[in-house]
């Protein structure tokens, strides 16, 4: 095995193993360190708890690295409609229908591990990435272009480049100095996988409530994610208790939109954190996806602007790589940074007004939110402008993110 190479990331979750897979087949050696390797998948297993909404862009840059064949081969739910409402869904709502401008679908909801088997089975065809696995990382030492990565087997990976694709508690951003700025929400997230009576449409939906949005997103055949957004102490009450007193509240709380549930497959809960690194790269170092930053998942955009950052990311390394520069300079790294920095902050912040707007149960702002989700339900153009939004087709786009 190599100890050397052009490109380490560390972590081979969706963001990193996608970068891994971007530089496939290039002039560069990559290296790819993961912890350990998700279990294989079979159709017969139930839905995981962790899925995630994946936007038309991040299909592109998928289907652009080779592995959404992976994904599709596997499972997932194509959704073609959005509805939002807070007091009543008859009265003021606003449904998103895909065939209105002109779309297949606006999205598919897909489990994590899903995307990370189709990833990880994809770069492991090309010649030029290897695939450390498992690799438990003891010590980092960032050193700008020969960067050390000690695992606890007593290997040693250095890199010329290194890139951090290893979470909110990035060890690498960490090890290179790098601060943020985060806050915690007065919210965490309870997410349940449950079956229902009937087999679900292809339909996602979000009532807002005094206590945080209640959310739905459509799994294939009968199975369903539900995201109960509360308080701290309200999602610890509710994981303490048993199945049976669990599924009573659920019934009563979500609305009948969701339809009858017939079975609790899985639950859990994860706080929910504002967090953004002071930079993005230095020389001869990168940070990606959850270890650059981290947002409210109010409209499950989390992953899909990781998935961006790997695109924008992956494009000026290969940029640089065929045209003779040196990968680790700053100046190179920092226009990815400056690709992605503002668009992450804009979508931080739309994220913020929109938990703030709705959380807050001032009588007057509680009756202009749902005259304005009643007009929103019959403005084509603002309308269309949101199911752009959700598809991951607003604002400046890597090359891979774009519709061919």
């Amino acid at each position: 095995m190599n100890t050397r190479y052009d490109v380490v990331i560390v972590g081979g979750g969706m963001v990193g193993a996608t970068i891994a897979c971007a530089l496939g087949n290039s002039p560069l050696s990559v290296a790819v360190l993961e912890s350990r390797y998700p279990a294989e998948y079979e159709a017969s297993q139930p839905n995981d708890l962790r899925v995630s909404a994946i936007s038309v862009a991040s299909e592109n840059i998928l289907q652009r690295v080779g592995a959404w064949e992976g994904i599709l081969s596997r499972r997932s739910c194509p959704y073609r409609r959005m509805k939002v409402w807070e007091a009543s869904e008859e009265k003021a709502s606003t449904e998103f229908i895909s065939d209105n401008i002109g779309r297949d679908h606006l999205g598919h909801i897909v489990e994590n591990r899903v995307i990370q088997l189709a990833l990880l089975e994809r770069l492991q065809t090309f010649e030029n990435v290897d695939l450390i696995c498992p690799a438990e990382v003891e010590v980092i030492d960032y050193s700008p272009g020969s960067s050390i990565v000690r695992l606890k087997d007593d290997r040693e990976i250095i890199g010329r480049l290194l890139i951090a694709a290893d979470g909110g508690e990035s060890r690498v951003r960490q090890a290179a100095g790098i601060g943020v700025t985060r806050w915690d929400y007065e919210q965490h997230a309870l997410v349940a996988s449950v079956t229902t009576k009937f087999a679900q449409e292809d339909i996602t939906w979000q009532q807002f409530t005094p206590t945080g949005p209640l959310a739905f997103l459509p799994l294939s055949g009968n199975n369903a994610s539900l995201v109960w957004y509360n308080t701290p102490d309200n999602v610890k009450r509710l994981l303490a208790q048993d199945d049976e007193s669990f599924m009573q509240e659920l019934k009563s709380t979500f609305p009948d939109a969701l339809g009858e549930i017939d079975q609790l497959l899985s639950r859990g809960a994860f706080p929910l954190r504002r967090q953004h690194a002071q930079e993005y790269v230095l020389e001869g170092l990168a940070l990606a996806g959850d270890a650059a930053h981290m947002i409210h998942p109010l409209a499950g955009q989390g992953v899909n602007i990781g998935l961006l950052d790997a695109a924008a990311l992956s494009e000026v390394i290969l940029a640089a790589a065929n045209t003779g520069e040196d990968i680790t300079e700053l100046a190179l790294l920092k226009e990815y940074e400056k690709q992605r920095r503002k668009h992450n902050l804009l979508m931080m912040q739309t994220m913020d007004a929109f938990y703030r707007v709705f959380s807050n149960q001032n009588g007057p702002l509680k009756v202009l939110r749902n005259i304005g989700l009643g007009l929103a339900g019959r403005v084509t153009p603002a309308k269309n402008k949101v199911m752009q939004f959700a598809m991951g087709l607003e604002g400046p786009l890597p090359e891979m993110a774009k519709e061919q």
